[in-house]
């Protein structure tokens, strides 16, 4: 019996690897599940691998859990064993994991043992590089969106204000002139009152009765 040595890393996580070694007569479920134990994901996600070419341009799906509007147009993970699809002993595989929240793997063969170790229980993992992303959960991601709606709502508001932050300064310093500037008339004011009393008590000044005195 044939093993069959893949190499599977994220797309857009490279530093991430995981070697597995697995059955050829073992099927595109088992594989699924082995790289979800060894990246600790939940394997009970819909998902799909895919004949590649060497650019990882996808060819015809083979498919776990799939939805009512393509499970006619597909192949099932669980009915179709490896050897099937290896048509070259470097043979690529595209591999989408959860369709609801997608991570995109290259999966590569990249050596093929005619006889399998009867020490070693299939699938197998033989190397693992790096710590697989978490994935965040529905709360969080709804909790990060409703985060962001409030923050956007607020600048609106400021929006509306026509609110320059590097204004903030010059307006204060405004602010405290049109204060001084009230508290200037408020004093001339009062000036204003004194002399006016000074003039308000000769309103009383007889200037006929003046001349008479003299």
């Amino acid at each position: 019996m044939a093993i069959y040595k893949f190499k599977i890393t994220f797309e857009d996580f490279d530093d991430v690897v995981r070697e597995i070694d697995i059955k050829s007569n073992q099927t595109f479920e088992d594989l699924h599940k082995a790289i979800h134990k060894s990246t600790g994901y939940n394997a009970e996600k819909s998902s799909s691998f895919y004949v590649s070419t060497d650019n990882w341009l996808k060819g015809d799906e083979i498919a776990y859990l799939p939805n009512e509007r393509k499970k006619d147009r597909v192949v099932l993970m669980e009915n179709s064993k490896l050897s099937g699809f290896i048509e070259d002993p470097h043979q690529k595989f595209y591999y989408i994991y959860n369709f609801d929240r997608p991570f995109d793997f290259h999966v590569e063969l990249v050596k093929i043992v005619l006889d399998a170790d009867p020490h070693i229980e299939y699938p197998f993992l033989a190397k693992s590089t790096g710590e697989a992303p978490k994935i965040l959960e529905q709360n969080s991601v709804a909790a990060d969106a409703s985060a962001a709606v409030v923050a956007a709502n607020e600048f609106d508001f400021l929006n509306e204000l026509n609110f320059v932050p590097e204004d903030s300064d010059e307006l204060e310093a405004m602010g405290e002139m049109g204060i001084n500037e009230k508290e200037r008339d408020g004093d001339e004011t009062e000036d204003d009152d004194e002399f006016g009393d000074e003039f308000s008590d000769s309103e009383g000044y007889d200037e006929d009765s003046s001349k008479d005195d003299y």
